[in-house]
């Protein structure tokens, strides 16, 4: 009804504008720019031109917001976008169409313009909570505590029987490694609502977190119980036996993911490395090809070609690919660190040194420093006797 006019009303002026068209003769057919015979409507009486020009403009708005709704659903996000954008401003300005708008800037990995594009929503209808499980994930991307925090608590406060609600408030605890607390948020939202496939994938990434990958594999398929199309919980299921070594599981359930979403490139992503696990290389390096081309925002990518290309000992490649990816993702140490064994394999130590230095310098994680700091210990050693 965010059209400002019912249903009734709506099946009310059809009826009565096909009983005008059918009892009157050819001869009594006039222009529309005339005025013709009225139809009564709400108890008024409105001329039949003002009315089936109405008519055609409101169907011509549903038609135009289903067709963005089976874009999004598709998941061809900018087509949906696109097509959103023919709204007039009033109708662009809402709710519900912003929601989506935000959903698809979200599916394309533009975080920043969908946390934007969901403020507004918020701004537009404050009580409204369509939508707002998917922002709490943006701000979970964005690692924007403070305000992933403030959502949830907003949230809760104007419904605490919304599944979306505790969504967000799981999201929240999820960024602060608060990952028991986290899954028990995501279990009230099932709880609240048990045919609600999104908060039983979030479950899926807690038990993962955990590393208790048989509920998480058990959240998954109840997710895919839902809904079969919910290309998360399939990726979710590729990530599992990805770590658990499981490689030809894995590429199934990642080219499923694919096939349901063929425009993610971190889905692209984990694909070529499953196919590159399973000593399928070329075919693992088109892939990511591809993602990177999907998506040049996207560092993943680029640097699991690099990662390809070194295995394969074409380290030239792989340096060339990594100094691009430098320009994208300039304060990330994997990628210096990366161009360190690099260069230690080519026994360019020096460089591989400085590179090495410059990947602890950008403060990694304490597992990376760990690792960055074995190999420097072992920069003199060569890789047959390291290995």
């Amino acid at each position: 009804y965010c059209l400002g006019i019912s249903a009734e009303i709506f099946d009310d002026i059809c009826a009565n504008l096909a009983s005008a068209n059918s009892s009157s003769s050819p001869g009594d057919v006039r222009s529309l720019d005339q005025d013709g015979p009225t139809v009564p409507v709400g108890g008024v009486a409105i001329s039949r031109s003002k009315v089936s020009s109405g008519v055609s403009e409101v169907l011509g708005l549903i038609k135009t917001l289903g067709e963005g709704y089976r874009l999004s659903c598709l998941y061809r996000c900018q087509d949906a976008l696109n097509t959103f954008l023919t709204l007039p401003l009033r109708h662009y300005n809402t709710s519900w169409v912003l929601s989506q708008v935000g959903k698809a800037h979200f599916e394309l990995v533009d975080y920043l313009e969908a946390d934007r594009v969901f403020s507004l929503s918020l701004r537009v209808s404050p009580y409204s909570l369509e939508g707002m499980d998917i922002y709490s994930t943006v701000l979970y991307h964005l690692k924007e505590d403070m305000k992933l925090s403030y959502l949830a608590r907003e949230l809760i406060s104007t419904d605490r029987l919304a599944p979306q609600s505790w969504c967000a408030m799981g999201n929240c605890n999820s960024l602060q490694k608060d990952h028991e607390t986290a899954l028990k948020n995501f279990q009230r939202s099932v709880q609240l609502n048990t045919r609600f496939a999104y908060a039983h994938t979030l479950c899926g990434h807690e038990y993962v977190a955990l590393e208790d990958f048989e509920n998480g594999t058990k959240s998954y398929q109840d997710a895919l119980q839902i809904d079969s199309r919910h290309y998360n919980a399939w990726y979710g299921l590729g990530m599992i036996f990805l770590r658990q070594e499981k490689f030809e599981f894995s590429e199934h359930h990642f080219r499923t993911a694919f096939h349901i979403n063929p425009r993610s490139s971190v889905i692209m992503s984990y694909l070529g490395t499953a196919l590159h696990a399973l000593k399928r290389s070329e075919d693992a390096i088109k892939i990511m090809d591809c993602a990177i081309f999907s998506d040049r925002k996207n560092p993943l990518p680029m640097y699991q070609k690099a990662n390809i290309l070194m295995s394969l000992e074409k380290f030239d490649e792989a340096l060339e690919v990594l100094q691009e990816l430098k320009e994208y993702a300039p304060r990330e140490s994997s990628v210096y660190a990366l161009m360190g064994k690099i260069y230690k394999r080519q026994n360019m130590h020096e460089k591989a040194m400085l590179h090495f230095g410059i990947a602890l310098d950008l403060k990694p994680s304490a597992t990376d420093v760990a690792t960055i700091k074995a190999a420097i210990e072992k920069l003199h050693v060569p890789d047959e006797l390291e290995n």
